[in-house]
């Protein structure tokens, strides 16, 4: 089973505890011998999806989605990120330089494109840029891929 991660950034810490569960939750049933998650392994849930696969022995697939990705997300995120990307079993590109949201975009479809069901940590609304969370979400609804949303009740970003 390979299941995909999307979701937002920049959440609060009690929306993480609350998201981590949830994820940690939409996990369990799976054994985890025959699990990879691909993730872009942005700060938010794609890391904390991927740091919960590996603790339970699961396989982590990343997808990069430009050469300078890693440069444009929060410094303070970086080293996770790096110890993310050691533990990977697989590494994807999409063969872009610039990290933008045309990039996020590539990325977010060449990872769909890699999964048997995504999990999106959406709050049901429109994207705020190309190649946000419901972008993601409409591109994997379009390919038959199926869709789990996972989002707080009474939860705002």
């Amino acid at each position: 089973m390979r299941i995909g991660i999307t979701g937002h950034r920049g959440l609060g810490a009690e929306l993480e505890q609350q998201i981590r569960r949830l994820l940690a939750d939409s996990l369990a049933a799976e054994d985890a011998g025959a699990l990879t998650v691909v993730s872009c392994i942005a700060d938010g849930p794609d890391a904390w999806i991927a740091e919960i696969a590996l603790d339970r022995g699961a396989r982590l697939a990343v997808v990069i989605p430009a050469q300078q990705y890693r440069d444009g997300l929060p410094e303070w995120h970086h080293p996770v990120y790096d110890r993310l990307l050691h533990g990977a079993s697989e590494q994807h590109h999409t063969g872009r330089i610039e990290s933008d949201e045309a990039a996020h975009m590539a990325g977010s479809e060449l990872l769909v494109g890699q999964v048997d069901r995504l999990i999106a940590v959406w709050d049901g609304l429109p994207a705020r840029g190309f190649g946000g969370t419901a972008d993601v979400v409409t591109h994997a609804r379009r390919l038959g891929v199926p869709v789990d949303v996972l989002w707080p009740d009474s939860a705002r970003r």
